[in-house]
């Protein structure tokens, strides 16, 4: 007779969904954790000082959308440009690939915004209402003066520094000095208000209250992570062959002689995790590989005498006694293909020009031939100028014969930023050379011979 299954109804046994339980990391020291607040220190820095650096007259790094211009430290972009945007975030995507392939979730544990600012906010919370078993006993009991003296505390400083947060995040596309003034002036723009509070929100939100949630529920690296791990790739691990079985013991004794491994089961790994897991039981999707477990468990291994090591940066290859490869098929093709993508992006951006030429051909009629023996081809040249002033451009025109630009020889006057489209007649000779030919059309600027652009044009004749 086949076993009974009985589904639980609504009322019995586990409810359908249980309230997410709050999640009071402790804090802990060690070298992993010393590397993630250099981490942090490191990217907020950028993020909240770089704004306010100045390259010659204007802001080092501004993404100036109404003048469609993105100025990086020297280099300003135009979204003609779009194709350098592209490079970076495919390069961006492979050096996820590339580091996970050999370090695991280093971005989530490091780099991740989302780690960053939920770590700040943490340490804004010890900062109100003080350690771990201090936040658990004041969330616990009654509500006194206390309490809502250090709880407001908790909120004035993270709606401050969230409010900090998208002030400067629109600071990267508004002049950020200018953004001062109008805040302060109580004169901010609409669009400026709006996005200043929907990023202070975010922040607030995503590094306040979800935290742990995005990483587990909201992140999508989590699911797809697996597709880039193999059993060579550095994970986060707790060795179940000398920690099993665990328990409690005496300090000084031999834990093989009552047959127990160096486990202690302090739970610390557990209390100091950031997503609420414990890594005992093998490597999880929440796992964000902040590595605050290993300094724990080393912490608590120094303590009792043992060796270091118990959870610890190790490969499946490793726990198993097998050797581990780092120079692998996936880690080379990564490598190769990352460092290829960088010396393109680096050469591009060094040998880019300044001045942008297009030629398009009338496709009204192929040429026409004049009454005095010379044929003519008409296009529409667009000039494109990259520079931050105003450019005169003379056209110069090369073939296998001499030709002839009509309108003749003028300057054209380009500002910064615009695109100029004007109609060219060139006329050569119809039948020398027989047929058509390549030409080659050059943009130059009369102000500074050196900013140009080249291209080339097909130039239709008869071939008799």
């Amino acid at each position: 007779m086949a076993a009974e299954v009985r589904i639980p109804v609504h009322g019995e046994g586990q409810p359908l969904y249980v309230a997410q339980e709050k999640i009071y990391p402790r804090e802990i020291d060690g070298r992993f954790a010393r590397l993630r607040v250099l981490s942090v220190w490191a990217l907020l820095g950028i993020y909240y000082l770089l704004p306010w650096l100045n390259w010659g007259e204007r802001q080092a790094v501004l993404f100036d959308l109404p003048a469609r211009k993105f100025f990086i430290f020297g280099v300003v972009f135009w979204p003609q440009d779009f194709i350098f945007l592209a490079l970076l975030l495919i390069i961006a995507a492979l050096a996820l690939f590339f580091f996970t392939a050999i370090g695991g979730r280093l971005w989530c544990g490091y780099a991740c915004p989302q780690t960053v600012w939920t770590e700040t906010f943490l340490w804004m919370e010890r900062f109100a209402e003080g350690d771990r078993n201090a936040r658990q006993k004041l969330d616990r009991g009654p509500w006194s003066a206390n309490k809502v003296m250090r709880k407001a505390g908790k909120q004035f400083m993270w709606v401050t520094f969230a409010l900090w947060t998208g002030f400067t995040f629109v600071g990267f596309f508004t002049p950020i000095r200018s953004l001062g003034q109008e805040v302060l002036g109580l004169s901010l723009g609409p669009w400026e208000t709006f996005w200043v509070l929907f990023y202070a929100f975010a922040t607030y939100g995503n590094a306040g209250y979800l935290r742990e949630q995005v990483c587990k529920y909201m992140c999508p690296y989590a699911r797809f992570q697996s597709a880039m791990f193999d059993k060579d790739t550095l994970i986060i691990t707790y060795d179940d062959e000398r920690g099993e079985p665990r328990g409690a013991r005496k300090r000084g004794t031999d834990p093989r002689q009552q047959g127990l491994g160096d486990c202690i089961d302090c739970t610390w790994c557990v209390q100091v995790c950031p997503t609420g897991i414990d890594i005992r039981q093998g490597l999880q999707i929440e796992c964000i590989a902040c590595a605050a477990c290993i300094d724990a468990c080393d912490t608590v291994m120094d303590k009792v005498g043992y060796p270091r090591g118990l959870i610890r940066y190790t490969t499946e290859h490793a726990l198993h006694h097998e050797p581990t490869r780092l120079l692998r098929p996936r880690v080379l093709i990564y490598g190769g293909l990352l460092c290829a993508l960088i010396i393109g992006f680096v050469v591009a951006i060094a040998v880019r020009s300044p001045v942008s030429l297009d030629v398009l051909r009338d496709r009204n009629s192929l040429y026409r031939l004049t009454d005095d023996g010379n044929v003519d081809n008409v296009y529409t040249l667009r000039i494109l100028n990259k520079t931050e002033r105003e450019q005169r451009f003379r056209i110069e025109a090369r073939g296998a014969s001499a030709l002839t630009l009509l309108p003749g020889d003028r300057e054209y006057i380009v500002a910064s930023g615009d695109v100029y489209s004007l109609p060219l007649r060139v006329r050569r000779a119809a039948y020398d050379p027989l047929g058509p030919e390549t030409i080659t059309l050059t943009v130059r600027s009369v102000d500074d011979p050196a900013i140009s652009s080249t291209t080339e044009a097909r130039f239709l004749a008869p071939a008799k």
